[in-house]
């Protein structure tokens, strides 16, 4: 099962690399704000009509979860309208290179702390060093 889910996540990675690309060229065709409300509001639509016919009817309860559990939007809005600015300014590899290092250093502090109530795995020399390579691989990335 743990392969489905890492095949899963792999899918989603591949998916955001072609988002990245398609909201570029909107963001390019239509304005970056523009472009990023458009990217939202589809993606809204969509995820309207799948949880009416799949989802556990239980859309009320966002009212009574703590108001920090919320920001999901804003912060998935922020990446969007980054992604829509600088992916025609340095291309989808090297926008989703430095991504990819944002989310696996603060993932990294997140785990560290069991943040959000998320399970403890301590910051050690091997993430330290796995860090170190990303950030190796970022500076080739991004080398002319």
């Amino acid at each position: 099962m743990k392969w489905l889910w890492m095949t899963m996540a792999l899918a989603a990675g591949m998916a955001v690399s072609i988002q990245a690309g398609v909201n570029g060229g909107l963001g390019r065709r239509v304005g970056v704000l523009e472009g990023s409300f458009v990217s939202f509001l589809i993606g809204t639509i969509v995820l309207f009509l799948v949880q009416l016919f799949f989802g556990k009817g239980e859309l009320i309860a966002m009212f009574s979860v703590p108001k920090w559990q919320l920001i999901g939007g804003i912060l998935g809005a922020f990446y969007v309208f980054v992604m829509v600015l600088i992916v025609p300014k340095v291309g989808v590899a090297n926008s989703l290179m430095a991504v990819v290092a944002g989310q696996l250093v603060m993932s990294s502090i997140v785990d560290h702390f069991g943040l959000f109530g998320g399970q403890r795995i301590p910051f050690d020399l091997t993430r330290f060093a796995a860090i170190g390579f990303l950030f190796l691989a970022l500076w080739l990335f991004f080398r002319k």
